[in-house]
């Protein structure tokens, strides 16, 4: 498949029907080379991507979008737009049924459930949960990422439901393998709680009582991006792996010639 270069805006864009869209470029490494613009991106997921979002898309030259969403997901949201000329990948960082009672309640749930299920710190715990799991139990599924980034498909953009946490850990775990500072990884990862970022709450009943203050703040550690959960998934990494180096090379099978091909893809030349 033939890519033209991207032409890279010089701001990033606010899209219309696409949340948390952004641009990884620029983050720093830890041996002082940066993340090249035009390289890799983050977002939500295109399902409701207007014309005008797909057209600007299509100025980026990607090579391959990588969608992390389950089948559940699809279906409640719709298969993202095509863009002519990229190679869709689907690949699945949760199972549909994993937690499908769960988004119902959250969805559907009067206040007394969510109390029951959310409260107490039980959201959060659920959350970080997740993130070590998807450390634990998705070592294939990020060694097939890695692998394809460092072979064909850049420029890529990465994406899940929310853009936060499946393609969070994703982007994260692909900016390690190039040797992002990890202070630099979280500061990306935050920015999903910018207010023009996060993901919109959607609840089957209209009501204001549906999304009545009390309501809102049992939800929002599964709707926000917090530090915690990211630290959860590092700190997945060193107690089953013992390093980044060794989850990389024994968890995910990715050899040092891959890592710098890796390298060679997303990061400026050396100075």
């Amino acid at each position: 498949m033939t890519q033209q270069l991207p032409q890279v805006p010089s701001t990033e864009p606010e899209l219309t029907g696409v949340r948390n869209f952004r641009d990884v470029g620029g983050l720093p490494t830890v041996d002082g080379r940066r993340v090249r613009q035009g390289r890799l991106f983050r977002s939500g997921h295109l399902a409701h991507a207007t014309a005008a979002d797909a057209a600007f898309l299509s100025t980026l030259g990607l090579h391959t979008v990588f969608d992390f969403r389950n089948a559940a997901d699809q279906a409640l949201d719709g298969p993202d737009v095509e863009l002519p000329g990229v190679r869709n990948v689907n690949i699945p960082l949760t199972d549909p049924a994993d937690g499908s009672e769960f988004w119902k309640m959250v969805r559907d749930g009067h206040l007394d459930d969510l109390r029951k299920v959310l409260g107490n710190g039980r959201a959060a715990d659920r959350m970080t949960a997740s993130y070590r799991s998807i450390i634990t139990t998705r070592t294939g599924e990020h060694s097939r990422v890695l692998h394809a980034l460092a072979e064909d498909s850049v420029p890529a953009l990465m994406h899940c439901a929310a853009g936060k946490d499946r393609a969070g850990v994703s982007i994260a775990i692909s900016l390690l393998a190039v040797g992002v500072e990890r202070d630099a990884i979280e500061a990306d990862y935050l920015k999903s709680n910018d207010l023009h970022r996060r993901y919109r709450v959607k609840r089957g009943d209209a009501s204001s009582a549906a999304k009545s203050p009390e309501v809102m703040e049992l939800l929002s550690p599964l709707f926000e991006a917090r530090g915690e959960y990211l630290a959860a998934a590092f700190a997945t990494v060193e107690e089953v792996w013992g390093t980044t180096d060794r989850y990389l090379a024994e968890g995910l099978g990715v050899t040092p010639e891959t890592r710098e091909k890796l390298r060679v893809r997303l990061l400026d030349d050396p100075s």
